[in-house]
């Protein structure tokens, strides 16, 4: 497995496309970016080149304002086609891996069955355009708490999702720390979760913040880990405390974990 930063969320001391450099210099293996900007490609690309450090994933556009995806809202079946194509674009352009989708939050008094109807149409379209480009596509719960209404939460929403889905380029991406609030058992979820996962990342819970500000056993949450098979990207996608350097104290020892 390999550890990568999400530079969306750390590394905010120095400039988008510095937090490459940043990363590598504290000892991370690459980068993930959550919704990179169109006047930023070239640039992250050329930070990428320069330094090294592969940018594993984006996620497709979450949509404007407030929105936090687009992927299962009825009636929204062109703007969400329009956010794959521009991810296509990026993914291309950046050389990432792979995609994540968001199912966003339907309006109140949506019905459940259009949306699921419409996540499961648009995730399709996804895996399809993606596959094509030969990047695979990640599909998130998210919980609830932190984000009130989001279509997809839990485990178990996700998994027959992808069971009645059924497409070889769809798989899961597992955070350790939305799992650690939806399922009572956290390594007890990655093993059913098991060869769904596609990809992962963590923060500690509650908070959301570095490795043990919280509860979550990580070495029993990587030892389950390493028995699904997995051995891509672990990322740590997390809001630092204080300043993001001064806070990686776990990583030495999350290097050990997840050889």
């Amino acid at each position: 497995m390999k550890l990568i930063a999400n530079i969306s969320t750390m590394f905010h001391e120095v400039p988008l496309c510095t937090r490459l450099a940043a990363a590598r210099d504290a000892g991370f293996d690459g980068v993930e970016i959550q919704f990179p900007g169109a006047d930023d490609i070239d640039a992250l690309k050329a930070a990428s080149h320069a330094t090294g450090m592969p940018i594993t994933l984006i996620n497709v556009p979450r949509g404007p304002g407030d929105a936090v995806g687009l992927a299962a809202l009825p009636g929204q079946d062109d703007a969400y086609r329009a956010a794959v194509a521009t991810c296509a674009a990026q993914a291309q352009a950046l050389g990432v891996r792979k995609v994540n989708v968001l199912s966003g939050r339907p309006a109140d008094g949506m019905a459940r069955e259009a949306c699921l109807a419409t996540l499961k149409r648009n995730l399709a379209h996804t895996a399809d355009v993606m596959a094509a480009i030969d990047v695979s596509v990640m599909v998130e719960p998210v919980n609830r708490g932190d984000v009130p209404g989001f279509f997809l939460s839990g485990l178990a929403e996700g998994l027959a999702l992808l069971d009645e889905i059924d497409h070889p380029n769809l798989a899961l991406q597992f955070d350790f720390y939305h799992m650690a609030i939806t399922e009572p058992d956290l390594p007890a979820a990655i093993r059913r979760a098991g060869p769904r996962i596609g990809h992962v990342q963590f923060a500690d819970a509650p908070g959301r913040h570095e490795p043990g500000t919280g509860r979550i056993d990580f070495a029993a949450a990587f030892a389950a880990l390493r028995d699904t098979g997995y051995a891509d990207a672990v990322s740590a996608e997390y809001t630092p405390r204080h300043g993001t350097t001064q806070g990686l104290a776990w990583l030495p020892d999350f290097k050990r974990m997840i050889q």
